[in-house]
């Protein structure tokens, strides 16, 4: 599995390829398969997992505390999410506590304001700042900003800087790519994308587009999944959090960590799925 520097305000090596924890199962069967679903994947490399206090309200937090157990923490690369509705001063700290008890954990690799709301953003981050001095937090972001938004986070925060924001990011959905991705990576902000495969089933090698896709696949000797990953991942700063539940899912999402494409590869993928021409609002799920 291929890593990368998540920020150069936190200089940690964390994988291209991670996984996503929202809406995991609830039944003690499915349960039991997410779990080892993470146990397969922190073993294949993808250490960076994400979570968030909104996920099945602390559930997903709790899950991944017992499927974590018994892997080294200095290993993990652990982001949670604070609710915007929780977002003050006070309730952002209390908010980290929280995570910190469901995730049985010390500390957080990284901590997310999950979305804009209501709460000024400067109490928000000067919170976070306060997280970080007390050592709960090592590094800091948010989640579905654009720049404009990045831009006013980052004036209320003084030596800390955004290390992360995670955004939607897939083959259908490439906006970001005209003016959010360059800005974060000029600003050495990670953009971490989530939902890679979208909403709607993986192009059918049928259509112009799937068979491009099947083309690419099939050159390397891998999924079509594995080729929508790995061109996510492609741009310097960039990584991915697939959900996987199931270990079959797990192992390909893995297997895309190390897949690199050829120009050509891009190219004709580029063309299947061109991005807006033009800067466009940002999109997210």
């Amino acid at each position: 599995m291929r890593t990368r520097i998540f920020s150069d305000h936190f200089r940690s090596a964390v994988p291209l390829i991670g996984q996503g924890t929202w809406k995991l199962p609830d039944d003690d069967a499915a349960i039991a398969q997410a779990k080892e679903a993470l146990r397969m994947g922190i073993e294949l490399g993808m250490t960076h997992i994400d979570t968030a206090e909104m996920y099945g309200e602390g559930r997903s937090e709790e899950i991944i505390a017992e499927a974590v157990r018994g892997f080294p923490r200095e290993k993990l690369f652990i982001v949670s999410k604070v609710l915007p509705s929780n977002a003050s001063y006070k309730g952002t700290i209390e908010a980290c506590e929280r995570s910190l008890t469901r995730l049985k954990m010390d500390y957080l690799d990284c901590y997310l304001l999950h979305w804009r709301g209501s709460h000024p953003i400067g109490e928000t981050m000067r919170a976070m700042t306060e997280l970080v001095a007390q050592g709960k937090i090592r590094s800091l972001g948010v989640s579905n900003f654009d720049i404009e938004d990045l831009e006013e986070a980052q004036s209320h925060l003084g030596k800390e800087k955004l290390a992360c924001n995670q955004v939607l990011y897939h083959i259908e959905e490439r906006g970001i790519e005209r003016a959010l991705i360059p800005y974060c990576h000029q600003r050495s902000i990670a953009v971490v994308g989530y939902t890679p495969f979208g909403k709607k089933p993986v192009p059918s090698e049928s259509t112009e587009s799937g068979a491009v896709l099947a083309a690419v696949a099939k050159k390397h000797g891998v999924t079509v999944r594995q080729v929508l990953l790995a061109f996510l991942v492609r741009l310097d700063g960039t990584c991915s959090i697939p959900k996987a539940s199931h270990p079959d899912h797990v192992r390909e999402n893995a297997g895309a960590g190390d897949l690199i494409l050829d120009a050509e590869d891009v190219a004709q993928i580029d063309g299947a799925f061109p991005a807006p021409k033009q800067r466009t609002p940002l999109a997210w799920a």
